[in-house]
């Protein structure tokens, strides 16, 4: 079975393995199509991930098909196509008897914790298995980067109509942006990369975009918010950027009584400064990973067509030029959306 596994930072190799013999009790054996290239496995390369080791077979975001099923009870079906759920959790813990399995106490992602998808075949346990009989696995594969934002949106609880700003709009910032304008927010997004800014006003209608790279300094920033809002700053920030700098800038950039919400993180500290928050009174959210539910929501807005993903993969590589291919997806000016593993 090939595979490609990540030995250590820029360190890609492949390498053949024994397949699977079977799928064990309660699993699918799985032959994986697509897999997507996210944050995660950039940060993992460049060794800045966090709750990361080495070696690792990366690979989250994925499109099977199902080739075997193990015993048990299951309405899969050998053929199936599939996104896969790729939150291990324990299923006991408080976070899990609390319907937020995303957040276990012993949570395992694959790619992350324990080995991905980066391989010809992987046995899943069938509950992480969400069918589409409609769907290609590219669509598939791109699932769990729209269950970040889905999720996140979850938490925000939007009000429609609300000014909400969402602070980066790599894949992740992305998603939030889809599930925001279907939840109804009025909407402006902040990058420094003004390709990034183009992407979302050509390809999902976004009006109001503020230019990082043109204005730098926060007061500017907070004023040309308030202006956008009609003189009021967002009541909902989303920052997605994982960057320290921003995450403490944008507590300035929420309004009196507004919320915001970190979607991306980094290893570090994040500050601020506590009276300007009790004056705001504000709410800090954090958002992790998605639930089940996000999954199956998900599925019925892509197949409905509510949620179009065409214009989302702009990069593929396949198995054989990943290696080459992968480093410069890290720079700024590639131009990267998705990337996808074809296998």
């Amino acid at each position: 079975m090939k595979t490609i596994i990540l030995d250590e930072p820029e360190h890609f190799r492949r390498i053949s393995t024994d397949p699977p013999a079977s799928a064990p009790p309660g699993h699918a054996l799985l032959r994986v199509d697509r897999v997507g290239i996210c944050g995660t496995d950039l940060h993992a390369f460049r060794g800045r991930q966090p709750f990361f080791s080495y070696p690792r077979i990366l690979g989250h975001e994925l499109g099977v098909e199902i080739v075997e099923l193990g015993d048990g009870e299951t309405d899969l079906q050998v053929g199936d196509r599939c996104c896969v759920e790729p939150y291990l959790n324990c299923g006991t813990c408080i976070a899990c008897r609390r319907d937020k399995p995303n957040c276990c106490t012993s949570l395992k992602v694959l790619g992350v914790h324990v080995d991905g998808g980066m391989r010809e075949a992987i046995a899943m346990p069938f509950e992480k298995l969400h069918v589409s009989k409609t769907l290609s696995t590219d669509q598939l594969a791109l699932v769990e980067t729209l269950g970040i934002g889905a999720h996140a949106v979850d938490r925000a609880q939007i009000e429609p109509g609300e000014n909400v700003l969402v602070i980066g709009v790599g894949p992740i910032g992305l998603s939030v942006v889809q599930f925001a304008e279907v939840a109804g927010a009025d909407l402006t997004v902040f990058d420094l990369n003004p390709s990034r800014l183009d992407f979302c006003r050509e390809q999902f209608g976004v009006t109001k975009t503020v230019d990082g790279s043109e204005i730098t300094e926060t007061e500017d920033v907070v004023a040309h918010l308030a202006d956008l809002g009609g003189g009021d700053l967002p009541t909902l920030v989303f920052d997605v950027t994982g960057h320290p700098g921003s995450m403490a800038r944008s507590f300035e950039l929420v309004a009196n009584g507004g919320k915001l919400v970190f979607v991306g993180l980094f290893i570090g500290d994040v500050t601020f400064h506590d009276p300007e928050f009790h004056r705001k009174e504000m709410t800090l959210l954090s958002s992790r990973n998605s639930r089940p539910q996000d999954f199956r929501r998900i599925l019925e807005l892509m197949e409905s067509g509510e949620i179009d993903t065409a214009p989302w993969i702009t990069h593929r590589a396949s198995f054989d030029n990943l290696i080459e291919e992968f480093p410069g997806w890290l720079e700024p000016d590639a131009g990267v959306v998705k990337a996808v593993l074809e296998l």
